[in-house]
């Protein structure tokens, strides 16, 4: 048995040990583990935000649209003989084609709170609108794009000479787009005015203006529409509705 030395005897021990943790490395990796788990949970929280705002929000202001409709249209049928626009529960029904929105119900005022009710709110300041049956004045409205029922999601859609209806008890209100502003500031008021000249017109008449945020998915600006009123046509026993509606 061959001998060895005590210089041999340390090197064998050396060599035989195992190597010393890297204990800074594994805090690293173990930090980097759960910030990255906390960013899956955050993307989940973020999806999730997102689906209830552009989706469930929309199921929830429908239902609430509906139901809001159905007690105007409960009322028209009590056939309580031609009465003035109710603005409390509801003044009428928009229709606009080119948007593929079904009937809007419209209600007085523009709060956030009401709009978040599926509806579209005619304006009653900054700058105080007409109403369809006036001779002249601009009847304004606004309504959500996105979430909370988006009744103006498709406002982009429309283009001059499209149909613009607005249904009450009595009447059904024919209006053409003649003008629209892709882009404007959100405190730009003037197209709301009785005669909007930012439309191009100079002349009093009876006017109807959409307005809502643009661009899609944010409130940074202000998509409008002008339309003028091209005919009034008297409700009959069936409601048949005007043709542009058919």
């Amino acid at each position: 048995m061959a001998a060895t030395t005590d210089h041999e005897e340390h090197t064998d021990a050396r060599a035989s040990s195992p190597a010393p943790r890297r204990r800074g490395g594994g805090r690293i990796a173990a930090a980097v583990s759960v910030f990255g788990e906390l960013l899956i949970t955050a993307g989940l929280i973020l999806g999730l935000f997102v689906a209830y705002s552009l989706w469930w929000t929309n199921v929830v202001a429908d239902r609430e649209a509906d139901k809001q409709g159905d007690k105007v249209r409960d009322h028209w049928a009590e056939d309580r003989g031609p009465v003035g626009l109710d603005t409390k529960d509801g003044i009428g029904f928009l229709h606009v084609p080119a948007m593929k929105n079904g009937e809007v119900l419209v209600k007085k005022g523009t709060s956030t709170k009401s709009l978040n009710n599926g509806i579209a709110g005619y304006y009653t300041d900054p700058v105080k609108s007409a109403l369809p049956q006036d001779k002249k004045g601009n009847f304004s409205l606004a309504a959500h794009r996105d979430g909370h029922g988006a009744k103006f999601h498709n406002i982009d859609k429309l283009k001059k000479g499209d149909a613009i209806v607005f249904e009450t008890k009595d009447d059904w209100y024919v209006y053409k787009v003649y003008a629209t502003l892709p882009e404007t500031s959100k405190f730009n008021v003037k197209v709301l005015a009785p005669v909007p000249k930012e439309s191009g017109t100079k002349k009093a008449g009876r006017y109807i203006t959409l307005t809502t945020c643009t661009p899609v998915y944010t409130s940074r600006y202000r998509y409008v529409v002008w339309g003028e009123l091209d005919r009034v046509e008297k409700v009959n026993d069936e409601r048949t509705p005007p043709p542009e509606l058919r």
